[in-house]
């Protein structure tokens, strides 16, 4: 006889991580709890709707894309390091992805692998420097390191909301999308 899991309490109600330093303990918190509901909601998504942009708004695959992405650059900036080629390159992809098109899986891993980096990074991010100044993209707009990382979880729920909501969306109407109907795009 198997007994019923208990829910877990959301992360922030879990008490501290470890090795996190206290003032970065709400961005891991943050980051975690997105990943998990990513994760819990997109096990099952399927593939070929990934690409849907219900009412015009932006794809689950764009989504997923973008929140890999977002927690790398931030990353950088906050070491104080441009972006790479690589980096550019990925931004370019994001609003349309790779050919051939990715799956569900491998964007939830590779998003929950960006959200492992970024604790890694958080972990060994001195609070001494949170307060630093950090130029970000081309115009070097001004920021610190903790304005940086809380961005980072801050866009990273922002994105995670509207993932939730338009997978949500377009699993319940699927049987009317087609992908290839300009119409819903």
């Amino acid at each position: 006889m198997t007994t019923p899991s208990v829910p877990q309490p959301e992360y922030w109600l879990r008490g501290p991580l470890p090795d996190v330093p206290p003032l970065l303990q709400p961005v891991a918190h943050a980051l975690l709890q997105a990943r998990a509901e990513v994760q819990a909601a997109l096990h099952d998504f399927p593939d070929h709707l990934l690409p849907v942009r219900p009412a015009g708004v932006a794809s689950v695959g764009f989504h997923l894309r973008h929140l890999a992405g977002v927690l790398s650059r931030m990353q950088s900036y906050a070491r104080h390091e441009p972006l790479s080629e690589a980096q550019f390159r990925f931004l370019a992809a994001e609003k349309d992805g790779a050919t051939p098109p990715e799956t569900t899986a491998a964007l939830v891993q590779q998003f929950a692998e960006a959200v492992e980096q970024m604790l890694a990074t958080l972990r060994t991010t001195p609070e001494a420097s949170l307060t630093e100044f950090r130029p970000v993209g081309r115009q070097g707009l001004p920021s610190t390191v903790i304005g940086l990382l809380v961005h980072a979880a801050e866009h990273t729920t922002r994105h995670t909301g509207q993932l939730l909501v338009t997978a949500r969306v377009v699993q319940a109407g699927h049987s009317t999308y087609d992908t290839g109907n300009p119409s819903i795009h």
